[in-house]
This record gives structure tokens, sequence and C-alpha cells, in this order.
């Protein structure tokens, strides 16, 4: 058994990560710029919001929180943290992570339940369509997933000797391991039921769509069909290979696994697919522009607008050279 705690103790996965790091300053980089566009886009009134503008108001809230946590993960990954800054990321910014995580995963959920219901049209859904509605229930989403998260950032930690390569769970008392095998789980859950609701909701705009391909609105259905798919796609590769690889992860954080080498692998596998999973930072934007006429019109003024600026300065100038 001693045996054991002191292979088990001496098996550090925790390292190596630098190379992510310049990745994650590149999808920050992006991903910041995106959403503050977007926080500009969305400040312009308008008089016709529905409840969707309300599920991508409430996805842009949970952008901004990861663009203010990952700063963090990329200075504990790149070795600069002192003792402190990783007890803090451990215990409330990668908290913070994945909140932004499962709150985009749900609302990407809602806004592709919104476009089936917009596409099949029914007087019988019309009260669900409501912005107040859209509010209710945004509010339930937040509560329930801070609920699962904040015991993650309250369980106290425990105190342990300072070393180069600590993992967040050698931080946590057994209390603590509990709850986030337990939240990991659900967050499992969450995953599960929001893919089923995003993958059935396309399916069905799909269907529907494709059953009107021969009218004369053919080229705006084929654009929509294509918005969907890429949509689609995109929500696959950011956040399917990280539920994949995060069960049997679990397990080798709470040594039901206990090879060493396979905790290393798994690791790394994470890593990987946790870079992602942030990667929905640069992905939400994307989103935003397909899903919300408003942010759409936006881009298209202030780039429509500039494009005249430039042509106005070209004819000033070569009236200028004529004269």
């Amino acid at each position: 058994m001693d045996t054991y705690k002191s292979t088990n103790l001496t098996c550090d996965v925790n390292k190596d990560l630098e190379p992510f790091t310049y990745f994650y300053w590149l999808i920050f980089m992006v991903g910041f710029f995106g959403s503050c566009f977007a926080l500009w886009a969305f400040t312009w009134k308008d008089s016709n919001q529905k409840c969707l503008s309300v599920y991508l108001i409430n996805l842009l809230i949970a952008d901004f929180l990861l663009t203010l946590a990952l700063p963090f993960k990329i200075i504990v990954d790149m070795g600069y943290a002192s003792w402190q800054l990783k007890i803090f990321h451990c215990q409330v910014t990668a908290c913070i992570i994945y909140i932004n995580m499962y709150i985009s995963i749900t609302f990407l959920g809602f806004v592709s339940m919104d476009r089936c219901l917009q596409t099949i049209q029914s007087a019988k859904l019309y009260q669900i369509q409501k912005r107040g509605f859209a509010t209710m229930l945004s509010t339930v989403v937040w509560i329930l997933v801070l609920s699962i998260m904040l015991p993650n950032m309250l369980i106290p930690t425990k105190s342990i000797a300072e070393r180069e390569h600590v993992g967040c769970i050698d931080l946590k008392t057994e209390m603590g391991r509990n709850w986030h095998v337990l939240s990991n789980f659900i967050s499992i859950a969450i995953f599960l039921n929001c893919s089923a609701i995003i993958l059935i909701s396309n399916f069905i705009t799909i269907k529907k769509l494709y059953s009107k391909k021969d009218c004369e609105e053919a080229s705006n259905i084929k654009s929509a069909l294509i918005k969907i798919l890429l949509v689609t796609a995109g929500y696959i590769i950011c956040f399917l290979p990280y539920h994949i690889v995060r069960i049997p992860y679990t397990l080798s954080q709470n040594d039901v696994i206990t090879d060493c080498s396979l905790k290393q692998v798994l690791f790394l596998a994470k890593e990987s697919t946790f870079l992602l999973s942030v990667s929905n930072l640069c992905f939400d934007p994307i989103v935003y522009y397909y899903f919300s006429n408003n942010f759409r019109s936006k881009i298209s003024k202030t780039f429509s607008l500039k494009r005249q600026e430039r042509v106005e300065i070209v004819r000033e100038n070569a009236t200028d050279t004529a004269v």
C-alpha cells in the first residue's frame, strides 16, 4: 500500500502544458474582440427583439466570463503563476471556465430549438417563444448551472506542500473530490440532453426547409440549410471530443485508473479536447451572425460605411490630383 501511494504521488501529469498556451492566447484574442463587437451590436436598440436575442445575450455573458478566466489558466499553464495564484485558479477561475462551457452548451440548445419553432410556425407553441418565457428559462439555467459549479469554489481546499506540477484535484478534500465527480457526471448529462435538443431541432428544421427547396426562395433556403449544418458541425467539433474523454479522465483523477502512463495519456487527451471546447469563444460570434438579424445588420452597416468612406477619400484624392 505504501508503495502504491508513493507511486501515485510521483505520477505527475500536469506538465508539458506550454504548447497549449499559445493556442489559448490566440483563442482569447479572437474571442475577446468578437465578444466586444457582439456586445456593441447587442447594445443597439432593437424594438423587435425576440426570445432568440435573450438566448444570444446570455451566451455572450458566458463568453465574457470565459475571457476573464482564460488568462489565469494561461499564466498557470505557462508556469509563471505563484502558489497562491494556482490555488485561486483551481478554486475560482477553473470553475468559471466550466460554467461558461455548460451555459454555452445549454443556450446553443435553446437557439436551435427556437430556430426550429420559428420554422414550424405552430400557434400552439407561440407562448414559449415569448421574450418573458425566454427570460424566465434563462434565469433557471443560470441557477441550475451555478448550483452545480459553485460548490467546487466554496468547498475549502486542503493544504499541501508546494511543488512545480500540481493538479487542481490534488488540492481537493475528500468532500471536494466527491462533489467534483458528481458535478462532472451531472455536467455530462446536461451535455447529452442539450446535444439531443440540438440534433433533433436541427434535423426537424433541415427537413422542413428541404421540403421547400423548389419554391421561389430556394436560394435563401439553401443558405439557411448551410448555416444550420455549419453551426451543428461547429458544436460537435467543439464539445463532443471533450465529453468522450471526460469520463475516463475523471476516473483517473480519482484513482479508479491507477496506471501512470495511462493517466498521462488521458490528461493530454483532456487538455487537447478542452482546447477545442474553449474555442467556442471564437465559434459563438459566428452563431450571433447567422442567428441574429440585429447583429448581422450592424456588421453590414459598419463595414458598408467604412467602404463608402474609403471610396469618398479616393475620389477626393483623385480630384486633388486632377486640380
